[in-house]
């Protein structure tokens, strides 16, 4: 049988992103241009600076991409790209840019929910895996707890009323004087930091126990810090960021739980950029192992956003037929499932 493979183009955020994929699972390039110098400025990202970045640099990436794969349009069977979730600017770059190339190469266009993708990293260093699993999708625009039950098929069990994981990472991060990009840098600073030392709450939601909501846990380090700056009270970030951090890792593992008893999932991933977060990877590391159920991570690099994911969904899609139009258009707000 005849290698499939896939020019993939990610341009959702603040990386712009393309990578060279083969059968889905194995990756022949991966080449990545991260903004988070540039909006480190601004202490978050800037749609309209974003747009403007990726506009410069996609033509650079895409070359570099099947320079290091060692192939050229010629031996691409298909463009795939993010076509939404995402800011919208950035979108359209990525969109207009497959367009060109899949109209100019002749070649068949797959846009790809970009969530999704996140969901397929996990394909790419584990061979073993296939739907169905349960995979819990922690980022900075989207929290949810979903049952792949095949390549491309999800059913939610559960999402985020208000601010997704990231978001609660990164508004705290700037809270307690960390910066951009907020994650990471909590993860750092929480190793050197009792998580105990400060009892944050844990939201439940109404009737769904695999809801979630971090709105609450930010509000109270916010006030937390009100009330310490009042009183003229040093603040110890370190404690801080452990027991915030400890707050949100809890909340997801236990969820994530208690759905793969209620719906006899013997297999768990976790999937987006907070899934390269160190203590999150271990408590769910340790739950599985617990719980005697199989747990998959994608590696670091493919947890934040990158072309190989979105390669290894579209193969999924290419091979069942997907295809868009010239008329394929970003969609900023589209919600996983929808087409």
């Amino acid at each position: 049988m005849k290698d499939v493979l896939i020019l993939a183009i990610e341009s959702s955020c603040d990386e712009t992103a393309a990578a060279v994929t083969k059968n889905g699972r194995t990756i022949l390039s991966n080449i990545i241009s991260s903004q988070i110098d540039l909006h480190k400025l601004y202490g978050g990202v800037v749609p309209e600076i974003a747009s403007r970045k990726h506009i410069e640099k996609i033509n650079q990436v895409i070359e570099e991409a099947l320079c290091e794969a060692g192939v050229t349009l010629k031996d691409i069977d298909a463009i795939g790209v993010t076509y939404g979730p995402g800011l919208v600017g950035a979108l359209l770059v990525g969109v207009a840019e497959a367009k060109a190339i899949a109209y100019a190469a002749g070649l068949p266009l797959v846009g790809v929910h970009h969530i999704e993708g996140h969901v397929s990293a996990n394909y790419i260093e584990h061979p073993d895996l296939e739907p169905p699993f349960l995979c819990l999708i922690v980022s900075g625009g989207h929290t949810h707890l979903v049952i792949v039950k095949d390549y491309g098929e999800f059913e939610i069990l559960g999402r985020t009323h208000d601010d997704a994981a990231g978001e609660a990472f990164d508004k705290v991060a700037r809270a307690i004087g960390l910066g951009y990009p907020g994650g990471p840098k909590i993860d750092r600073l929480s190793r050197e930091g009792n998580s105990d030392a400060i009892a944050f709450p844990r939201a439940k939601i109404g009737d769904n126990p695999y809801d979630f909501s971090f709105s609450g846990v930010k509000s109270a380090v916010l006030n937390y810090l009100n009330q310490a700056s009042m009183k003229g009270e040093e603040v110890n970030r370190a404690d801080l960021a452990a027991s915030f951090q400890k707050a949100v890792v809890d909340v997801l593992v236990e969820h994530t739980m208690q759905a793969a008893r209620d719906y006899h999932m013997d297999k768990v991933a976790i999937a987006g950029g907070v899934a390269s977060n160190g203590t999150l990877r271990e408590a769910m590391s340790r739950a599985c192992e617990k719980a005697g159920l199989k747990f998959y991570r994608p590696s670091p690099v493919y947890c934040t956003d990158n072309g190989a994911m979105i390669g290894v969904a579209a193969y999924y899609e290419y091979i069942k037929g997907t295809r868009h139009g010239w008329d394929l258009n970003a969609v900023p707000n589209l919600r996983l499932g929808e087409r």
